[in-house]
């Protein structure tokens, strides 16, 4: 059967998802810190604050996306993986995180608004396929969502230009006609200028150098301070 294609399915947003649609940052801190006081409570032979600085050391060194932070804490601190203490770190680090997980307060506004002006959602981002998908999931946003492209399938980090052209294949995107939404200037910005898109950065920690490269070679970048803006560019 021949379908007829509707002249504006090429139009896709794509966002990330940490920092962007979540503060990730600030309840990972938390349940980090959360997990550590109970490691210490229950043996850790360190202050808490000595222990979360070595923890923060080995996700600096291991990557975020690293499964056994808390084994490796306790192998560099005891000198041994301890089970007991490794286990009271994972569940109170994850039921934490479970606990604290919101979209912004405007996420959800901006992904309903975005859907009534025709544009097909997905996200783009540097991290593992299920774990992004939970995250939507559990944020009760994943039927915005057409596709997750991540790093971890296509085997690229953004701002690779492997990862958006992937996505915009995915997608049968128009990049002329498609966005990326993040908080990095590097990774979601200039990724996605330079495999033809337009960008827009929101919670982003841009510099005025930044800023001022933007300007000088007149990339197509909006920076704006809440996911709620949005609404007004696109």
């Amino acid at each position: 059967m021949i379908m007829t294609r509707n002249t504006d399915d090429d139009r896709v947003v794509f966002f990330d998802v940490d920092d962007t649609l979540l503060d990730t940052s600030t309840f990972a801190q938390t349940a980090r810190r959360a997990a550590i006081e109970l490691m210490v409570d229950n043996g850790l032979p360190l202050d808490k604050d000595e222990a979360y600085g070595v923890l923060k050391t080995i996700i600096r060194e291991k990557g975020s996306n690293y499964g056994k932070h808390f084994n490796v804490l306790t192998q560099v601190v005891l000198g041994h993986e301890d089970p007991m203490l490794v286990a009271l770190g994972m569940i109170t680090y994850h039921n934490v995180k479970m606990a604290l997980l919101r979209p912004f307060a405007d996420t959800i506004d901006t992904l309903i608004y975005l859907k009534s002006q025709g544009y097909r959602l997905a996200v783009i981002s540097n991290g593992i396929t299920i774990k992004q998908w939970e995250k939507l999931v559990r944020l009760n946003v994943y039927s915005f969502f057409d596709a997750v492209i991540t790093s971890e399938e296509v085997g690229k980090k953004k701002p690779d230009k492997l990862i958006y052209d992937v996505a915009l294949r995915k997608m049968n995107g128009d990049p002329e006609k498609s966005v990326m939404i993040g908080n990095k200037f590097r990774e979601d910005a200039l990724g996605a200028v330079n495999a033809g898109m337009s960008a827009i950065l929101v919670n982003s920690d841009v510099t005025e150098d930044d800023r001022q490269y933007i300007k000088k070679e007149q990339l197509d970048i909006t920076i704006i301070e809440n996911i709620g803006d949005v609404n007004t560019i696109l």
